[in-house]
C-alpha cells in the first residue's frame, strides 16, 4: 500500500489484463456482525482486509466473540444466547457499516457501551436510527453533538423493556444503513411476535437493503417486505450460522476497472480489462454500474464470477441518470464524464453529502481543478468536460480521507493532454482497497518516456544510495541501486556454477538480463533471497569488477536497469545514471562531499560493524577511487551537463532528501 503524502500518476495510455478484486465492504461487515450474533461458528472466506473490517473485528473481540484469522479466511464463534462483554468502549474509525449496525445490535442486547470514531464519523448523522431505537425503549445518549456519534448505550440491568407491538418508523431518505441496522438487530428480539419496520419517505440505496435481506436469509432470518416500505421480521427468529460463507468481490470497487476499460485504449497484446471475483449475477446493487457504463459506450461481457470491459464508443456519451440505485459507484461516472461528449447529469445523489465526506461538494471541487465545468445542486451533479486537450489542467486532488475520491480521480491520468495527476493521501484507499494503486499499475501502460526518473549520481561514500532510497520512499517510486547490480550478477553467476571469464560471457549475460532483483524495505533481494550482506563483502566486490569487464554482461545489465523504469516512477542511484543509463531523466542530481567528510562517514560505518580502520587510509583510498572513476574511458564519473550539484558535506540525510524533493516539486505542473 502507498503510504506517501501524495502519489503522482504520470499520464497513462492503455490498459489490459486481469484484476482480482478484494471482497465487498458492504457484505464483509454485514457478514461479520451476523456471524457474531449467531449460534455456532462461521467460516468466512475472501473477507475484505481493510480499515473498516479491522475495526469491526476488533469490536467483536471486545464484545466476547472468538475471532480466528487465517489469511483471507476468518472463523467467528458468535455470541448466540450469551450476553456481550460489558461495559465496553468501541472505536469504529470512519466505518458507517460498523457504527450503525453495532449501535442497533448493542442497544437491543443490553449492557453499557460507548461507540466513537474519527472526527468525520462524529459528523455523520445517526439521529434517525437513535430515534427509532429510543421509541422501542432503548436508552442511548449523545456524548457530543445531538444526532451524531459518539454515543453511550446504557442498560446496566440487561436487556431493556421493549415496545414491539407497533410498527417501528425509520427514515429512508438519509442513509439506507439506518434500515439495515434495524433489520440486522431486530431478529434478536422477535421472539414472541412479528416485528414490523415502516420506512418514512423514499428509501434510498435500495440495492444495499437487498444485500442485507439476502444475507439475513443465509443466517436463517427470512424478512418479508411490501414494496420496500414495510418490512416484517417473523416471530421466533433466531440467528444460525450457515457454517461457511464466501464474500463476493466488491462491485463498487469494480466500477473503477469497468471505467478503466471504457476509457483506456487497448494495447496490441491485450484484450481489454478482465475483473475477477464478481459477475453480472452479483447480489450487490452497484453491479448495475455496468448498465450506466454501457450507456456511456463501454463494451461489457461477463459470466457468474467475471467481467471483461473494452472501450467502445469514443469519446464516451454523456448521460442523464437517476443514481439512487448505485450511490457509491455513481462517483465513478462523474470522472467518466470528463471523457464524454456533452454534459452528464447525475441525479438523486443527496446521500453523497453524509458519506465519508460531503462527496457532492468534494467531487465538484476536484473536477473543476482538472478543467471541467461543474454545477452542484442539493441532490445532483452536472459535469461538462474540459475542451480537450487544451482545457485540461494538471490537478492535485485533495481526497478528504475518502477512499472513493482517491480511486475515482486516478482515472483522470488518461487525460488527452497527457498531464500528470497528483493524488493526495493515497493511503486513504485502505478503507476498502488497500492495494488499489498496485492493482491499477498492474493493468495500465504508458510510453516509457512518460514514466518519471530521478537520477542521483556521485562518488563513492557520498551518501547517494541512502538519499536516493529515502527519496523513492517519500514519492512511492521504485528504487534502483545500480551499484549492486554487478555484484548481484557475479553472485548469480557463481551460484549457477559459471566461472566469471570470457568463455562464459554469453551465458552470464543471458543470466544477467533476467535477474529477479528487488530493492525493498532497505534490503536487496535476489528472488526470495536477501543478499544485502552477501554482496557487500570484499570478495563480492572483486567478482563484480571481473563481471564488469565483460562487454556482453555490461550490455545485459544496462537493459536490466532500464526495466526498473516502471509505474509510477523510478529513483536510480549510481555513477552514470544521468549520463549513460537514463540521459533523458526529468531530474538529475550529482551528490558529492569532500573526501575528508566521506572518509569520516565510512570510518563510522566500519567502526559500528566492529571493523577497525584508519581515517587517513580511507581518505587516501577514496581519493584514489575518485581519480580512477573520473578517468575511465567508459562512463567516467562526472555530473551530467544538466545535473544539479548538491554538496552534502555539512548536510544531514534528511536535509539532502528535502533539497532533492524541493527540486523535484519545482518541476511539477501542480507544485504549490
Amino acid at each position: 500500500m502507498f503510504s506517501t503524502e501524495f502519489l503522482d500518476l504520470p499520464p497513462l495510455a492503455t490498459a489490459g489484463g486481469a484484476i482480482q478484486l478484494p471482497g465487498s465492504k458492504s457484505i464483509s461487515n454485514r457478514v461479520l456482525l451476523l456471524a457474531a450474533l449467531s449460534e455456532g461458528t462461521t467460516e468466512i472466506h475472501d473477507l475484505l482486509a481493510s480499515d473498516d473490517t479491522r475495526v469491526m473485528l476488533d469490536a467483536l473481540r471486545q464484545l466476547g466473540c472468538t475471532v480466528d484469522e487465517q489469511g483471507a479466511s476468518v472463523r467467528i464463534t458468535g455470541l448466540g444466547t450469551q450476553p456481550a462483554n460489558a461495559p465496553a468502549a468501541l472505536f469504529l474509525g470512519n466505518a458507517g457499516t460498523a457504527m450503525r449496525p453495532l449501535t442497533a445490535a448493542l442497544a437491543l442486547l443490553g449492557g453499557e457501551f460507548e461507540l466513537s470514531g474519527v472526527p468525520r464519523m462524529h459528523e455523520r448523522p445517526i439521529g434517525d436510527l437513535v430515534d427509532a431505537l429510543r421509541q422501542l425503549g432503548c436508552r442511548i445518549d449523545y456524548l457530543g453533538n445531538e444526532g451524531f456519534p459518539p454515543l453511550r448505550i446504557a442498560h446496566a440491568q440487561g436487556v431493556p423493556p421493549l415496545s414491539l407491538s407497533r410498527p417501528i418508523p425509520v427514515r429512508g431518505d438519509v442513509s439506507s444503513q439506518f434500515l439495515t441496522a434495524l433489520l440486522m438487530a431486530l431478529p434478536l428480539v422477535a421472539v414472541q411476535q412479528d416485528v414490523v419496520i415502516e420506512v418514512v419517505g423514499e428509501l434510498i440505496s435500495r440495492p444495499y437493503i437487498h444485500i442485507t435481506l439476502q444475507l439475513l436469509s443465509r443466517f436463517g432470518i427470512d424478512v418479508q417486505h411490501d414494496q420496500w416500505q414495510r418490512f416484517t421480521i417473523p416471530a421466533g427468529s433466531r440467528y444460525r450460522s450457515p457454517g461457511s460463507i464466501h464474500v463476493e468481490a466488491d462491485a463498487s470497487s469494480a466500477s473503477y476497472f469497468i471505467a478503466l476499460g471504457a476509457i483506456a485504449g487497448v494495447a496490441e497484446q491485450d484484450d481489454g480489462v478482465q475483473i475477477l471475483g464478481v459477475g453480472q449475477d452479483s447480489i450487490q446493487g452497484d453491479i448495475r454500474f455496468i448498465e450506466a457504463a454501457q450507456a456511456m459506450g463501454a463494451q461489457v461481457t461477463g459470466g457468474p464470477n467475471w467481467l471483461k470491459i473494452r472501450r467502445g464508443a469514443w469519446p464516451l456519451k454523456a448521460i442523464d441518470l437517476d443514481c439512487n440505485h448505485i450511490p457509491d459507484a455513481a462517483m465513478t461516472l462523474a470522472v467518466m464524464a470528463l471523457y464524454a461528449e456533452g454534459t452528464t447529469t447525475l441525479r438523486n445523489i443527496a446521500s453523497w453529502r453524509v458519506k465519508e465526506t460531503d462527496r457532492l461538494t468534494a467531487m465538484a471541487t476536484e473536477l473543476r481543478k482538472l478543467g471541467a465545468t461543474v454545477e452542484e445542486g442539493a441532490a445532483f451533479l452536472r459535469v461538462t468536460p474540459p475542451a480537450a486537450p487544451a482545457g485540461w489542467r494538471a490537478g492535485s486532488i485533495h481526497t478528504y480521507d475518502d477512499h472513493r475520491v482517491a480511486m475515482c480521480f486516478s482515472l483522470a491520468a488518461f487525460n488527452p493532454a497527457a498531464l500528470p495527476v497528483r493524488i493526495q493521501d493515497p493511503k486513504c484507499v485502505a478503507k476498502t482497497f488497500p492495494d488499489y494503486f498496485e492493482a491499477l499499475f498492474s493493468v495500465t501502460h504508458t510510453p516509457t518516456e512518460r514514466i518519471p526518473v530521478i537520477c542521483i549520481d556521485g562518488p563513492t561514500a557520498s551518501g547517494k544510495g541512502t538519499v536516493a532510497a529515502a527519496v523513492a520512499q517519500r514519492l512511492g517510486y521504485r528504487f534502483l541501486d545500480s551499484g549492486a547490480m554487478y555484484r548481484i550478477a557475479a553472485l548469480a553467476a557463481l551460484r549457477a556454477g559459471l566461472q566469471i571469464d570470457a568463455a562464459h560471457e554469453p551465458r552470464i549475460a543471458t543470466l544477467a538480463r533476467g535477474l529477479p532483483v528487488r530493492f525493498e524495505g532497505g534490503r536487496i533481494w535476489l528472488g526470495a533471497d536477501d543478499v544485502t550482506d552477501t554482496i557487500r563483502t570484499e570478495e563480492a566486490g572483486m567478482n563484480a569488477s571481473r563481471v564488469s569487464a565483460l562487454p556482453a554482461v555490461r550490455e545485459a545489465l544496462v537493459a536490466l536497469q532500464h526495466s526498473f523504469r516502471r509505474l509510477p516512477g523510478l529513483v536510480a542511484d549510481g555513477r552514470d545514471m544521468g549520463t549513460v543509463i537514463f540521459p533523458q531523466a526529468a531530474l538529475k542530481v550529482y551528490l558529492t562531499a569532500s573526501a575528508a567528510c566521506r572518509a569520516e562517514r565510512r570510518h563510522k560505518q566500519l567502526i559500528s560493524k566492529g571493523i577497525s580502520a584508519s581515517i587517513a587510509d580511507l581518505r587516501a583510498d577514496l581519493e584514489a577511487r575518485d581519480a580512477r572513476d573520473s578517468s575511465r574511458s567508459v562512463a567516467p564519473l562526472k555530473p551530467a551537463q544538466d545535473a544539479l550539484v548538491l554538496d552534502n558535506s555539512s548536510l544531514t540525510v534528511d536535509a539532502a532528501v528535502e533539497q532533492v524533493l524541493a527540486w523535484w516539486q519545482e518541476r511539477q505542473p501542480f507544485a504549490t
